[in-house]
């Protein structure tokens, strides 16, 4: 049996490249951005009025000029206007081109206007007040947003002022979320006595549309042939199944006999940590590729041929073990995936002493609080990993190391938060 940092280093070890498409701007909120983008030209692209008021020559000002015939209006839009009186001036909007001959602008609240003219109650100005200058903010090819940067609304305005109506993005996974057991039944259903809702898959289902990942869902009863059957279906189609189940000791846990039977490799099954120790991992091993049966990788990659491959993340079916193995494990395992940032450093202050026997990795689950900049984790009380209704109750997982059994008081551990 590996530990919780042998698992995530071998999952981290074996992602996978989805390639990229190109989608709508406006659809590519949360995706991947995998192409640097550059301005199309200089921004601001014209000396840029900002603030409305009166545009004058600054030379004209220091002579002592106060008062200034208005000779036309710049409005934001409009083409260029020339002022052709150095002392006369013209009012200008707020995002309006500054005309030529002005390169000084005067807010309406400084001056008065009567009879056409207007009249500046001020002893001095400074060359370009209230001027946004072309290129102050980037200039035109200048890089605006990198590769593998994750576009949020901020990335959606560059698109839209460089006139980017398409997007590069990382492809999403095709995600098959599979529930096994005879004691399922859908969320629409009445449950017999003996039976429970489908709620796992759902759970998962939410837990990738974080991520923007739209999965599939599938229900397979405990029956070995039709699980089989299915799921060599679900290989060929698939680039990612996410299994809820079956994967632990009971009589009617097929899983791994079937995965290892349709040649999906092995890269581990078991870890210590609770909840979800019996977390199976692997990934389907191509038409004609040879390897050893048996083996378990460790440390190092599986050398695997330059096809997709099918990754199976099986996840016990205890509804906590399913949802800590997913944001501990599928999360990371994406992110890298994608390229991006996946190193979870958030972290908690544990707020009241914690103690935990098993040497086992514990994730437990926390209550978290803000105070004064500090982030502190409370205990959430709850029944083991059957306990579905106790993840409401709760923010995140408190990390605890498998080497120690004490949790003191204002120690500081590994945070995973789901709110």
């Amino acid at each position: 049996m590996i530990t919780s940092k042998q698992a995530l280093d071998i999952i981290l070890d074996n992602t996978e490249n989805f390639g990229t498409e190109e989608i709508p701007f406006l659809e590519s909120l949360g995706r991947i951005l995998k192409e640097d983008i550059f301005a199309d030209r200089d921004f601001p692209p014209f000396n840029r009025v900002s603030m409305d008021g009166i545009a004058v020559s600054y030379d004209t000002f220091t002579k002592g000029i106060r008062v200034f015939g208005i000779e036309n209006i710049q409005a934001a839009g409009s083409t260029q206007l020339t002022l052709k009186d150095t002392e006369h001036c013209i009012e200008v909007m707020t995002g309006a081109v500054l005309p030529k001959n002005v390169d000084a602008v005067i807010p309406y609240e400084l001056i008065s206007i009567k009879n056409g003219k207007a009249t500046v109650e001020l002893d001095e100005i400074k060359r370009l007040q209230n001027v946004h200058l072309q290129g102050a903010d980037r200039t035109n090819n200048e890089r605006l947003l990198k590769k593998n940067t994750i576009i949020s609304p901020a990335e959606i305005g560059v698109f839209a002022t460089i006139g980017k109506s398409l997007v590069k993005v990382a492809k999403q996974p095709k995600v098959m979320i599979i529930s096994t057991g005879d004691e399922l039944v859908e969320v629409s259903e009445i449950p017999l006595t003996h039976q429970i809702r489908r709620s796992n898959s759902y759970n998962l289902v939410s837990l990738l549309q974080d991520l923007k990942i739209n999965a599939d869902t599938a229900h397979i009863t405990d029956d070995k042939p039709l699980l089989k059957q299915r799921i060599e279906q679900f290989l060929t189609i698939y680039d990612v199944l996410l299994f809820s189940g079956a994967v632990s000791k009971g009589k009617y846990d097929y899983l791994p006999e079937v995965l290892d039977e349709l040649g999906v490799k092995k890269l581990f099954h078991k870890v210590k940590q609770r909840p979800g120790k019996p977390f199976w991992f692997g990934y389907a091993v191509p038409f004609g590729m040879s390897e050893q049966d048996g083996d378990e990788c460790h440390s190092e990659r599986v050398e695997r041929s330059e096809e997709s491959h099918t990754v199976v993340f099986a996840f016990p079916g205890n509804p906590v073990s399913t949802f800590v193995g997913c944001v501990k494990y599928f999360y990371p395992w994406f992110k890298k995936s994608q390229e991006i940032e996946y190193e979870n450093r958030q972290k908690a202050i544990l707020s009241e002493d914690y103690f935990f026997k098993p040497e086992l990795t514990y994730f437990l689950q926390v209550k978290l609080e803000n105070n004064n900049g500090m982030l502190y984790a409370t205990p959430v009380t709850g029944n083991g990993s059957g306990d579905l209704a106790n993840l409401a109750l709760a923010d995140g997982f408190l990390e605890f190391p498998d080497d120690r059994n004490e949790f003191k008081k204002g120690e500081v551990f590994p945070l995973i938060m789901y709110r």
